[in-house]
């Protein structure tokens, strides 16, 4: 148990990205970390698209049965219930039936900081003390699973089962979570038991036969919450044991600068990853960031899309920078998002380097925020950007995929990442409207933003004494127009190039007023090995062809299956212009914001961002060529060769039919009748 003399303060938490800070000791964290995010109570979010969106979650959590969610719980502890089983992967026969338990705590807790929902945080304190029953009632040794014991057994002896730690690694975080966002000391007990019970059967398992485990299921993030879990207890167990899930497979490749990726699975990837960075910041290992560091550059440069995401039927399926041919209906798994998002908000903290925030910024809004659906709270598995597709949702009790448990979470803590601080600097990393409360300076500043209608921010400082500090305001790299500061109204001169950051020392007295204006401009984003297949961009939003939304109903963009197939596709012709200068072929269209046209072609399409686009098939990445270029001549001799193609073939079954198979027969004996001359 906790000892209150160990502690030292109470410092933000960062479990809701894969780290906790909550009341942890400062002899525990060996890595200066050059910023710091404020804990999700100390940022409120204000009345724009992420409150939306937040608020559509919450109602959804706690429409949820409790009963129903601890089904499988219950059987498995042999304790009455008579719920009706939910259904998808939580079904009473399904392998991975329990993770979404863990999520939905997680979900709970980071809801709880956000918004203060006193219900919500009932319904979770509840489920927590129902988990303990469950694990008392398996027995002394601390097992607790909606699954049975044998099937970590299978998994040792690399027998067939689903990812049981995968599914553990959900429960241990959603009980850290509880405990770290909303002070449930029960939740830490259940998880201590829990990973009491996981220490005794490890020490009966050499390094090669936990090599064979890792290589043959899933572990989802057990080296992350293990060390999270000694960061908060110091038990120097925990840290061990996160190490013995360290996928060698993965790492020593990383360690000399090897791109292998190729063929992994990443949700599976991308959280040992996390559990890698989290283990550099408890003790320095610099191998651990040296890998940490170069598998995001490597992803987030030769291996992401241009809405942030990552992942072709989720594995890396080509080599690096061999995009173009990697577009179809199960592009970007939502959860590596989550989870590409967790492991940058670590990054940002060693080194606070504005490329992570302009990542994070891309993917929040395009593959985060894009991924709800408006009208019914729902979340998106994979998001296609093949033509013609369109976004497909899960159902509210019969679709608990991965992509359900981190939508759940994602959606409950965007304040999570839009503040950060270090010693008398204060970082403004997103233009979310929103307003933190800097309980260490006692000072607020208040964030007031129309973005992307606006193009730019107002801060206003609320602060009791006047108070010296430095704002840092995001310059992002699309800022490429320039930027414009004023300061209570008074131009502000400062040099601020794009991907860096606007700073303001001084002493900041109560009601001052920061205004920032950053224009946006169409940029394109062509793919690294074919530049001629091509994404529009506005600022850091990616632009989307809206091809009709006929028959399109909720019948069929909500389903119980993950691994959909679209019927009735839409397809998109190929467009003339110079991907250079899309000003002059994309044009704004009046008096509808962030709404575009295409001017010139046979076919002209109406463009606007993705995030924004519900109910309709679309494209992203559209086949573009500059007349008279190389690419250009190239398309129109592939397309004249395929009409001839057809020709032949046409007129071959015309004859068929007419003359009978001889005419096939003499052409494979090379003789051609006169009617071919």
């Amino acid at each position: 148990m906790l000892k209150t003399s160990l502690f030292v303060a109470t410092v933000a938490a960062l479990s809701g990205m894969g780290t906790i800070w909550a009341q942890e000791p400062v002899e525990r964290v060996k890595v200066a970390l050059k910023a710091r995010p404020f804990d999700l109570k100390q940022v409120k979010l204000l009345d724009g698209p992420f409150k939306d969106a937040m608020e559509r979650d919450l109602p959804y959590l706690l429409s949820l049965e409790s009963d129903r969610l601890l089904h499988t719980w219950r059987i498995n502890a042999g304790l009455p219930t008579d719920a009706e089983p939910l259904g998808g992967w939580e079904r009473p026969d399904c392998e991975v039936r329990g993770h979404t338990l863990g999520h939905y705590l997680s979900a709970c807790a980071l809801m709880y900081a956000s918004t203060r929902d006193e219900k919500l945080k009932a319904k979770a304190d509840a489920i927590v003390a129902e988990l303990a029953k469950c694990q008392n009632a398996l027995g002394d040794s601390g097992y607790l699973s909606a699954f049975p014991e044998s099937f970590i057994v299978r998994a040792e002896n690399c027998q067939r089962v689903w990812a049981p730690f995968y599914t553990l690694h959900k429960v241990f975080a959603g009980l850290q979570d509880m405990y770290n966002h909303g002070g449930n000391k029960q939740a830490l007990e259940v998880a201590e038991k829990m990973a009491r019970w996981l220490k005794g059967r490890l020490d009966k398992i050499d390094e090669a036969q936990i090599d064979r485990i890792l290589n043959h299921t899933e572990q989802g993030g057990m080296n992350e919450t293990l060390a999270n879990l000694y960061s908060v207890t110091g038990n120097k167990d925990y840290l061990a044991m996160a190490r013995r899930f360290d996928q060698k497979r993965y790492l020593e490749p990383l360690a000399r600068g090897e791109d292998n990726l190729k063929g992994e699975h990443v949700n599976s990837f991308i959280p040992n990853m996390i559990g890698t960075a989290r283990q550099y910041e408890m003790t320095r290992n610099e191998r651990d960031r040296k890998i940490a560091e170069y598998f995001w550059n490597q992803v987030t440069s030769a291996r992401t899309y241009c809405t942030g995401g990552t992942s072709f039927n989720e594995h890396w399926r080509s080599d690096p920078y061999n995009l173009a041919d990697q577009l179809g209906d199960h592009t970007q798994e939502t959860c590596c998002t989550y989870n590409m998002l967790k492991l940058t908000r670590h990054l940002f903290c060693w080194q606070p380097d504005p490329k992570y925030a302009d990542y994070y910024e891309r993917a929040l809004w395009t593959s985060i925020l894009g991924t709800q659906n408006p009208e019914t709270g729902m979340m998106m598995y994979f998001v296609p950007l093949a033509t013609g597709r369109w976004k497909m949702f899960n159902l509210p009790t019969e679709s608990f995929w991965c992509c359900t448990g981190t939508g759940i979470e994602n959606h409950a803590k965007y304040g999570d990442s839009i503040y950060f601080h270090s010693g008398d600097s204060l970082f403004v990393n997103q233009f979310i409207a929103s307003e933190v409360d800097w309980k260490e300076k006692r000072v607020k500043v208040r964030q007031e933003t129309t973005f992307p209608e606006q193009d730019g921010t107002t801060l206003i400082v609320r602060t009791g004494k006047p108070l010296e500090f430095s704002m840092r305001v995001r310059v992002p790299y699309w800022a490429t127009k320039g930027v414009t500061a004023k300061l209570n109204g008074k131009p502000l001169k400062r040099d601020a190039k794009p991907c860096s950051y606007l700073v303001v020392n001084r002493t900041w007295k109560d009601g001052d007023k920061l205004d920032v204006t950053m224009p946006m401009s169409l940029h394109s984003h062509p793919m690294p090995d074919d530049k001629t297949v091509v994404a529009f961009m506005y600022g850091p939003f990616v632009l989307s062809g809206k091809l009709g939304g006929e028959g399109l109903t909720k019948e069929n963009t909500h389903t119980s299956q993950n691994w959909y197939k679209f019927q009735g596709v839409a397809t998109a012709p190929p467009l003339l212009g110079d991907i250079n200068n899309l000003d002059s072929w994309i044009k704004p269209v009046k008096g509808e914001p962030l709404t575009f046209r295409t001017t010139g072609q046979k076919k002209n399409f109406t463009l606007i961002p993705y995030y924004r686009l519900f109910g309709e098939r679309y494209v992203v990445y559209w086949n573009v060529y500059k007349k008279g270029s190389p690419e250009y001549r190239q398309m129109l001799e592939r397309r004249a060769a395929e009409r001839r193609k057809s020709a032949r073939l046409l007129l071959v079954l015309f004859l068929k039919k007419r003359y009978g198979d001889v005419v096939l027969r003499n052409r494979r004996q090379n003789e051609r009748p006169a009617i071919f001359s």
